[in-house]
């Protein structure tokens, strides 16, 4: 697989922390870089991490679905954008008000193992794929720590503007990609 296919991959996947970095960055009056550090460190750690649990799992499972392995990327690569983009329409509204308050270490594990429960899946399909996980994983989570360092610092002043579209966009690239490996595997 090659670079700007994970590129796009890991551009895709950042969305969800993108966009609750700008939530996070409403929350805070005066975002400094240790605030906009924080969301980077966790979501592109758990962003990086997530990819290669998903990985060691499918080499588990790879003999079994080899022969629809392009099937079983395809199908979480869809399921996994359907459900940003479903989220995306139908998601809550973001916040109103910046207010002063600044999420808990325990908000952010559970906002960190949300956002990269898709990247679990996108590393089952790179095991079944027969693709290295390690420079994937690697380049998603500098991705994701990019867009959520980014998304904290712009915060309010583009929150309501990007949220939704920042995850159709991800989902929509997430599905492009899963179409592109089913018509790989089908020739």
């Amino acid at each position: 697989m090659g670079f700007w296919t994970v590129f796009v991959i890991a551009v895709g996947l950042s969305m969800d922390a993108f966009a609750v970095s700008v939530a996070n960055g409403c929350r805070i009056k005066r975002v400094t870089l240790r605030d906009a550090l924080r969301p980077g460190w966790w979501f592109g750690g758990f962003q990086m991490l997530m990819p290669v649990l998903g990985w060691f799992g499918g080499l588990a499972l790879r003999d079994l679905i080899q022969s629809f392995s392009h099937w079983v990327a395809f199908g979480l690569l869809v399921l996994v954008g359907g459900k940003m983009l479903v989220e995306a329409v139908h998601g809550g509204e973001h916040e109103d008000e910046c207010e002063a308050e600044r999420r808990s270490t325990r908000d952010m594990l559970v906002l960190a193992i949300a956002t990269s429960i898709d990247a679990l899946a996108v590393g089952l399909s790179l095991s079944v794929l027969h693709v290295s996980i390690w420079w994937p994983a690697l380049l998603i989570g500098l991705v994701t720590f990019a867009f959520s360092l980014a998304g904290t610092l712009l915060g309010c002043s583009i929150g309501k503007l990007v949220k939704g579209k920042a995850e159709i966009v991800g989902g929509l690239v997430l599905i492009g990609i899963g179409i592109k490996i089913l018509l790989q595997g089908l020739h």
